[in-house]
């Protein structure tokens, strides 16, 4: 009679009950973020809450004042302008950017995608917004810029693009076009990569032309990425403050003076940090419910890609 003698593994002195749990190396990991984040943006976030409902001038504590500030912003024309303005370059600003953005991306999915060609797409975001706008300053000048330079040599007049009310906006939002375009498209042709090419082959089997495969299938599976870009250009769009800061410096006559150079020049031109925060609280509900409204039509959360 044979006996089967059964073979048990060693006990080893770390028994397992159950997968490992990894929580308190990601939060190790995690941590210098969060320290970042709260010291950085968390902190500074509360301290401009309770700022906006003091006077505070950095030569005496912060007084309490209640709701001064924000009577007074709302009685305040130049800020109510400054916001009109900032309304109006935004809009601008995303209308070109999102579809020129848009029209590169498909482009270079559906032409080429050589890596050299996305550098040189990507460029001009390699240049700080200081440069960019020095440069452009000095191409734009109605005098002795090379831009107006061109026109007059072809017969056609000079255009004060920075110096006159009605060009001034668009001048800037074309200025941060130029700049941001290229970031954008590299966005948006990420999303393009996640969209299968037996889709766009089935399109063709039915005989739908490019145009039509644009509109009916590349747009429709890219709305989760268009809804980040957006959301992302409107935040960044409603900030903008380097361009004009260099290039016009809020002028002709206030018609470039966005919400966040006013802020700037009411903190650290006249001092008065109490009624600047105030504006800044009053920026930061704008954007978030700009943002959250973005988030709900735009159906940011679903994808129609199965």
């Amino acid at each position: 009679m044979v006996t089967t003698t059964s073979i048990r593994p060693a006990k080893t002195g770390h028994a397992r009950n159950g997968p490992r749990d990894d929580t308190r190396l990601a939060l190790l990991f995690i941590l210098p973020a969060l320290v970042g984040f709260a010291v950085f943006l968390v902190w500074p976030t509360l301290r401009g809450i309770y700022l906006s409902f003091t006077k505070f001038n950095l030569l005496t504590p912060p007084e309490f004042n209640g709701l001064d500030n924000y009577v007074r912003m709302i009685q305040d024309p130049v800020f109510w302008n400054a916001l009109k303005v900032t309304l109006y370059y935004v809009v601008l600003n995303i209308g070109f950017q999102t579809v020129l953005a848009l029209v590169i991306a498909v482009m270079m999915q559906r032409l080429t995608q050589r890596t050299w060609l996305r550098g040189i797409v990507l460029t001009p975001f390699l240049v700080s917004n200081v440069v960019a706008a020095m440069v452009f300053l000095w191409i734009l000048d109605y005098q002795l810029g090379i831009g107006n330079t061109i026109l007059a040599s072809i017969g056609l007049e000079r255009i004060p693009f920075l110096s006159d009310s009605a060009w001034v906006i668009p001048t800037i939002a074309f200025i941060n076009v130029w700049r941001h375009v290229g970031y954008t498209a590299l966005l948006i042709f990420a999303g393009l990569q996640t969209i299968p090419e037996t889709v766009y082959e089935a399109g063709r089997i039915d005989g739908a032309s490019e145009v039509r495969m644009f509109r009916s299938i590349t747009v429709p599976l890219l709305r989760p990425i268009l809804s980040l870009v957006l959301i992302i250009t409107v935040v960044g769009s409603f900030q903008v403050f380097d361009t004009v800061a260099i290039a016009t410096r809020g002028g002709p006559v206030d018609s470039s003076r966005v919400l966040q150079f006013y802020i700037y020049d009411v903190a650290f031109s006249r001092f008065q940090f109490g009624y600047a925060s105030a504006m800044s609280v009053a920026l930061l509900a704008v954007l978030v419910i700009v943002t959250f409204v973005q988030y709900r039509l735009t159906r940011a959360e679903s994808s129609d890609l199965a």
